[in-house]
């Protein structure tokens, strides 16, 4: 089994930034494609980033010039950079792992929660 712990939720404003962190075992960090998912209450959770093993990311267009998503190779960690937070963007955040050597795995952490408020 795969611990991913995700940290850096909370209270913000409409307007403010936030940045979330999901700490992820370094050998996991080098295979998988890394994302991070949310889900607002009564929606069904949906993807709002994902990078692959090589950098590349890719956002809905919903999210594309607000946020970005960065691997730290030497802390281990994947971290979502939140800018112009808006109301909508209210929900569970969960930091999601996946790979397939062989076999398809996926992983998901426990999620942090991001409330912005208008």
């Amino acid at each position: 089994q795969v611990q991913l712990v995700e940290s850096g939720g909370g209270l913000v404003q409409a307007g403010e930034s936030l940045t979330l962190s999901c700490a992820v075992p370094g050998t996991i960090l080098k295979i998988a494609t890394m994302g991070w998912y949310r889900q607002a209450p009564g929606k069904q959770r949906e993807m709002v980033a994902t990078i692959t093993p090589l950098g590349d990311p890719v956002f809905p267009d919903s999210i594309k010039g607000r946020f970005t998503i960065s691997t730290d190779n030497v802390n281990n960690t994947v971290d979502l950079r939140m800018n112009n937070l808006k109301p909508e963007d209210t929900g569970v955040y969960y930091c999601n792992a996946r790979y397939n050597i062989g076999t398809f795995r996926n992983f998901w952490g426990q999620g942090t929660q991001v409330t912005v408020s208008p």
